[in-house]
């Protein structure tokens, strides 16, 4: 495990990522790019991925300091934080407790990974793209209920998620301004009790793929069951008071 860190921005690829590509480099001790956000600007510091990114994506000649996150790296941690069946399987959430694990930040910065996907034109800074957590997919029954858990366990750890982003989210995390991400920024978290209660209806139902490919195993979830956890952790989020200043 890492000593902590101040600012990680993670980048995804919505078409508002483009205006991270002039963020000055210095508000963040690290640059962890999704997938293909690693386009947006040269000096990110992580690239995280699925198996399945295809080769022609990947960026061919790293930067001093430029490591890719592949699986072996990013579902331990996942499953440090209880798994990809409760944490929710796309790769925002995935880079998210990654770098809770790995990097411990103070501050997890989401920008380009808003989850909203209009019906016409382009999906992505590249065009248009697959919209990954729309699929049918059962650990992604509420995007607001995966983001209020990211959020709540990163507070019990000091850190505070947020979203840089100005456009309609999926995202819970309270919106900041790129000028006010600065080392004032601090988390606290009223009341814990919700938490406990969430993880303890997650220990109780015990849904785990240690591998990371719970789709191989889904039938043994019962979605109306994570739908209530689902909902433990909306109510969590909504009674905890998370406060950011």
């Amino acid at each position: 495990m890492s000593d902590i860190c101040d600012t990680v921005l993670i980048l995804g690829s919505a078409p508002n990522a483009v205006a991270a590509a002039d963020w000055p480099r210095a508000r963040f001790e690290h640059l962890v790019a999704i997938n293909n956000a690693w386009a947006v600007r040269p000096d990110w510091s992580h690239l995280i991925h699925p198996e399945d990114f295809p080769e022609e994506r990947r960026p061919i000649d790293l930067r001093d300091g430029q490591k890719i996150v592949d699986y072996t790296q990013y579902i331990p941690q996942q499953n440090a934080y209880g798994g990809v069946v409760y944490a929710g399987g796309t790769m925002a959430f995935t880079a998210g407790y990654w770098a809770l694990g790995a990097l411990r930040p103070r501050v997890l910065a989401f920008m380009g990974c808003d989850m909203v996907y209009p019906s016409a034109g382009s999906t992505h800074f590249y065009g248009a793209g697959t919209a990954d957590p729309l699929r049918a997919d059962i650990t992604l029954q509420s995007l607001e209920a995966k983001s209020a858990r990211l959020a709540l366990l990163a507070a019990l750890q000091g850190c505070a998620c947020v979203n840089l982003s100005t456009d309609p989210s999926r995202l819970v995390f309270p919106r900041l301004p790129i000028d006010r991400l600065n080392g004032a920024t601090q988390v606290s978290l009223g009341d814990p009790n919700g938490v406990t209660k969430a993880r303890a209806e997650e220990a109780a139902l015990d849904y785990s793929a240690p591998d990371g490919r719970y789709w191989q195993v889904q039938d043994r979830f019962d979605a109306a069951k994570l739908a209530q956890v689902d909902a433990l952790w909306l109510k969590a989020y909504d009674t905890a008071s998370i406060a950011v200043a």
